[in-house]
């Protein structure tokens, strides 16, 4: 379901590797929190990954690129560049002006929502989604249902991350999911 790396860049998940810092018990006790802020500060591996998460897509149709707030907005902007179709990006409650479409979805303890402008897709999109981390899927599976209610298509996911030992999959079944890097 996932590539872990790029043809055209073989290197490119060994420099991720060795860039993206691990940082222990953040936001919380016994969570190792995947800091992508150095892939950010090198330009040229920033470049590089933007590169590789929209060659996949580059003929599969898509005419829209969801970013998820917000670290999906770092990469997802770029990628929508790169393939020259919209960016939508898909915000937490309250921080989008006009007429939106919400889709709440379960937290570990409780619940949480996301937005996106009510006319941003409809009918005939097929969107990429942009994230940083594919960890539990959660956030993801809420974006695919968002997209579903406004009439479009998923026609994929792309991450720089995905974390391997977490049920992203099982909540993302059926959905093409491109990575560069996998812990």
């Amino acid at each position: 379901m996932s590539s872990p790396t790029t043809p055209a860049d073989p290197t490119l998940a060994a420099d991720l590797a060795a860039a993206i810092q691990t940082v222990p018990d953040f936001p919380s006790p016994g969570v190792a929190f995947k800091d992508i802020t150095p892939v950010l500060a090198d330009p040229g591996l920033f470049q590089r990954t933007t590169i590789a998460l929209a060659a996949p897509w580059r003929a599969a149709g898509i005419t829209h690129v969801l970013a998820i707030e917000s670290r999906g907005f770092l990469f997802g902007a770029p990628v929508a560049q790169q393939l020259g179709v919209p960016l939508v990006p898909v915000r937490k409650p309250g921080k989008l002006p006009r007429a939106r479409v919400r889709e709440t979805y379960a937290l570990e303890y409780g619940t949480d929502a996301l937005e996106l402008h009510a006319d941003a897709i409809g009918p005939g999109a097929s969107v990429l989604i942009v994230d940083d981390v594919l960890a539990t899927g959660g956030t993801a599976a809420a974006v695919v249902r968002l997209t579903e209610r406004c009439g479009a298509s998923v026609g994929g996911l792309a991450a720089v991350i995905e974390l391997s030992f977490l049920p992203w999959r099982t909540a993302l079944t059926g959905v093409r999911a491109e990575t560069l890097v996998r812990y």
